[in-house]
């Protein structure tokens, strides 16, 4: 397995500026969802480091961003509530375990299964949830409760969003030799010090000032009841963060016309996962709004991640007294930019043009994603909702044509998948009390797929042969052969001697 591609062309400047921008927009996102969960605030600073260098340099796609993530984060919450951090710390590694496992099973290749129509409900729904989640910018606590921005404060911070998304957009018109985002933080944060304008900063978040990640072994029991506990959440975290990366992983093949590996991808959010549990992180996965911004920076290899993750532990080691003072109003304006290009305009563009079903699965995910922030849950219920639209599709499409030969002989030449959703309406085909004594099915153009398919085949011929006839199957593919011959044991059926085709199907 080879780190680094060296063929290819590495635009240094390109990597080098958009790392930067990554770990600006980082910073202040890993601090919240860290605050958010009750972790100190320098476990998702860590977390953001070493899934940042560690996913860069073993990932399987060059130009992803990961860090400590909030849909990762959310499914460890009552975990630290009821449990405490050491258990927390535990439970990540166990999903580093689980994830690691996932790769090297191969199984990272069933994001294929995944439809176009949830992918668009799942980055719809999560630029929604990118730009919704910058409004929590404009509040303040008073008197320990949350409260909207008013008067003057709230005037200078849509202000400097404002200049932000003014920066970001117009600044490519000038020039693309720097990313517009970094340059649209720096505008703000100069003029923010020149002009001395009082307004939210990192600092106001959490403090960012510490060392490096230390070894810490998590402190708790080792027994079955301790493996009780965290193993329900290391692997729905787990199983979230694989979701989550390897969608994001399609997305920018799809943005790049590349194509990465997913089971390595796999391996490498386990490898950072176990040595979050293991140097005091709280875990985490890769991050579409960053991952955008570090695309739309021009990065497309490794090196931009490896930057934007050595950017955030220098920050931590010796650059806290700078970043604390950056503008939150210059984050917010870059990530509205952000959740903007994320959200798939061309899903308007094309919304008349789509089967309803695909609309419906699409508005479905894309709201699961926005109300209960669950981008697992949304994408299982997508691509559940599309297999039933499909076998709903498949199973009406079932019929066949009945030919009486010379020879006396009623051929049925059967249309359409045999399976579940299929074996009523293939039943209502035949009429055993006016067809011949000899029966033939044609399976040439059909297949048979399931249990269900061969205990309906199975029961066919036991009514014909109680009927005094006999019912022969023709044309079985070689895997309907073997699914028969499988079930042997449970139904008896007459096949008769042919060729041996292949379906299209049976290649895939």
């Amino acid at each position: 397995m080879k780190l680094f591609d060296f063929s290819q062309k590495i635009n240094y400047k390109n990597e080098i500026l958009a790392g930067l921008t990554v770990a600006m927009t980082m910073i202040p996102e890993s601090l919240s969802f860290a605050i958010l969960a009750g972790f100190p605030p320098l476990v998702g600073l860590y977390s953001a480091f070493i899934m940042g260098l560690a996913t860069a340099v073993l990932g399987g796609r060059p130009g992803m961003v990961s860090g400590g993530a909030g849909a990762t984060v959310i499914t460890l919450i009552a975990l630290m509530k009821s449990n405490g951090i050491e258990y927390v710390f535990a439970a990540v590694a166990l999903a580093g375990v689980f994830q690691i496992l996932t790769g090297v099973f191969r199984l990272g290749k069933f994001i294929r299964l995944v439809p176009q129509p949830v992918m668009y409900g799942f980055v719809n729904g999560l630029a929604v949830v990118i730009f919704m989640s910058q409004l929590e910018q404009f509040k303040t606590t008073i008197n320990g409760h949350s409260a909207w921005l008013t008067g003057p404060p709230l005037y200078i911070m849509l202000g400097l969003v404002m200049l932000t998304i003014a920066v970001v957009i117009g600044f490519p018109k000038i020039t693309k030799a720097v990313p517009a985002s970094l340059v649209a933080i720096i505008v703000v944060f100069a003029v923010v010090l020149i002009f001395g304008i009082e307004t939210k900063t990192v600092q106001d978040i959490a403090s960012v000032q510490g060392g490096f990640p230390p070894v810490h072994i998590p402190q708790l029991p080792l027994n079955f009841d301790t493996l009780k506990i965290i193993l329900p959440y290391a692997l729905i975290m787990a199983a979230v963060g694989l979701t989550e990366g390897l969608l994001t992983l399609n997305l920018v093949d799809e943005i790049t016309g590349t194509r990465g590996n997913s089971n390595r991808e796999c391996m490498a959010q386990g490898t950072a996962n176990i040595a979050n549990g293991f140097f005091g992180g709280m875990g985490g996965c890769p991050m579409i709004a960053q991952t955008m911004v570090n695309l739309n920076a021009g990065a497309r290899a490794r090196l931009s991640g490896i930057i934007g993750a050595l950017t955030i532990l220098c920050i931590i080691l010796f650059g806290a007294p700078v970043i604390g003072k950056l503008p939150m109003a210059a984050l917010t304006g870059v990530m509205m930019m952000v959740a903007i290009g994320t959200f798939e305009w061309a899903s308007f563009r094309i919304i008349n043009k789509m089967p309803k079903s695909d609309i419906f699965t699409g508005i479905v995910v894309a709201l699961i994603t926005i109300l209960l922030h669950n981008l697992a849950l949304a994408v299982l219920i997508g691509v559940i909702i599309s297999a039933l639209v499909f076998a709903w599709e498949s199973a009406r499409q079932i019929r066949a044509e009945k030919i009486t030969g010379n020879d006396g002989v009623t051929n049925y030449m059967l249309q359409g998948p045999l399976f579940f959703g299929s074996v009523t309406a293939f039943n209502r085909i035949f009429d055993i009390a006016a067809d011949p004594e000899t029966v033939v099915i044609d399976f040439k153009n059909s297949r048979i797929a399931d249990m269900s398919a061969i205990e309906a085949v199975g029961m066919l011929t036991r009514k014909y042969h109680d009927a005094g006839k006999t019912l022969y199957l023709k044309h079985l593919s070689e895997d309907c052969r073997k699914l028969l011959k499988n079930a042997a044991g449970v139904i008896e059926v007459n096949i008769a001697t042919d060729p041996t085709y292949r379906l299209p199907t049976d290649r895939l």
